[in-house]
């Protein structure tokens, strides 16, 4: 059992007001808080330990070094990857999906091959393949959802052809929340002879992650979402497709030996780390590893749903109330439109109230096109939030429809 007040005290932010009212944050979609024990690995890195890893000989090299690579340690763990080198540090999911897109993309694809990537997928999904694309002459084809959020496999099925060479899509959908069936989606590309890249960005907070298992080509996720740093993720790649890929960046630490006339390149996963990476943000991101693994996904999991749950009894009794993205297989993710008032202005009125909650299209303008909406407000839950604060939220939200009607 999580002891959610215990919890709470871990993370400072939480204490703050906002317009005099008790901060309840309520989106943990776009970025989660951190608890003390990153903050104070933040800290002590630049004040303790502050040095450039790999190249140095000295004792503070060697201690950022060992701390440094202490978080691809826990990385591995964290998705059950078979090999340590198959962990790359980027500067996010965006960087994870642009590395795989621009090195392994544009090295196999060719005129008329196809990439599909689902309606559900955020911007940073869908831009580097149109740009693959455009380098390559590949074609870029959507698979649709049905009226719920959730994936229309059939239509996916139906997709899938012998031109197909990658597929991406995400783990779970930033905008509606919807989990879609990875493992099975991964068996039925690669049956093709189709390589597949997992978005899961939204899925590494709330739910284990088993590269093996669901034998993923590429998995990607952030270390921001997962109560860590922002300005660091993680790319999983295997082995072999890493082995064959062309670096992404030139410059220090991926390299061999360097002339005017050839250079050769350094080993995985270096060969894609060129320059000074984020450190001290890596070094402290084992914290983030350690909180989740203390507390158990599981239990993260089951509290975030029953949140959710219980958001969904009440919110329905608010007048004029839509769900957005109703799939049967979700996280704690709640998206909404109040009648016909604009997201942005229920936004801004919540957040008077103290409400935070994402509002817009959420880098998903092609799925609110096709819903038919500009956007929604989103309510996104984490292990520190409480079934008070989703009763503060929904009385909030009635005292915005009574002040607007």
């Amino acid at each position: 059992m999580l002891d959610i007040d215990k919890i709470r005290a871990e993370f400072p932010i939480l204490t703050q007001k906002i317009q005099k009212k008790d901060l309840v944050y309520f989106d943990n979609a776009a970025t989660s808080q951190k608890p003390k024990s990153v903050l104070s690995a933040l800290a002590h890195y630049y004040e303790a330990i502050n040095s450039n890893v790999h190249r140095g000989a000295h004792t503070l090299a060697a201690a950022a070094t060992e701390a440094f690579e202490q978080t691809r340690l826990l990385a591995q763990a964290f998705m059950n990857a078979e090999h340590l080198e198959e962990i790359i540090f980027t500067r996010g999911t965006t960087e994870g999906i642009n590395l795989v897109a621009a090195s392994y993309g544009r090295t196999v694809l060719r005129p008329k091959d196809e990439v599909l990537v689902s309606m559900l997928e955020h911007h940073s999904n869908i831009v580097p393949w149109q740009l693959a694309c455009q380098a390559t002459g590949a074609v870029l084809k959507v698979i649709p959802i049905h009226a719920d959020g959730s994936l229309d496999q059939e239509a996916y099925r139906n997709l899938l052809s012998n031109r197909t060479k990658i597929v991406a899509f995400n783990h779970v959908s930033n905008a509606l929340g919807t989990v879609n069936p990875v493992k099975d989606m991964i068996k039925e590309a690669q049956a093709v002879g189709a390589v597949v890249l997992v978005d899961g960005a939204q899925a590494a907070p709330h739910f284990r992650i088993n590269v093996q298992d669901l034998n993923a080509d590429f998995y990607v996720f952030s270390a921001h979402k997962v109560y860590g740093p922002t300005g660091f993720g993680v790319l999983y790649g295997k082995k072999k497709w890493l082995e064959q890929m062309p670096p992404y960046m030139g410059g220090g630490e991926m390299i061999k030996e360097v002339s005017f006339e050839r250079t050769t390149y350094n080993v995985l996963p270096y060969k894609f780390e060129a320059g000074t990476p984020n450190i001290a943000d890596a070094v402290a991101f084992a914290e983030s590893l350690r909180f989740v693994q203390q507390h158990g996904l599981e239990n993260i999991a089951k509290h975030e749903n029953e949140l959710h749950d219980y958001a969904m009894q009440l919110l329905p009794k608010v007048k004029g109330f839509r769900a957005i993205g109703t799939a049967a297989q979700k996280v704690g993710v709640i998206s909404f439109l109040v009648a016909n008032t604009h997201h942005f202005d229920l936004g801004m009125m919540l957040d008077a109230q103290g409400v935070a909650v994402r509002t817009g299209h959420h880098c998903t303008q092609p799925l609110m096109r096709h819903l038919g909406i500009e956007g929604t407000v989103r309510a996104s839950f984490a292990v520190y939030n409480t079934k008070r604060e989703v009763e503060v939220f929904v009385e909030a939200l009635e005292k915005c429809v009574k002040m607007l009607t």
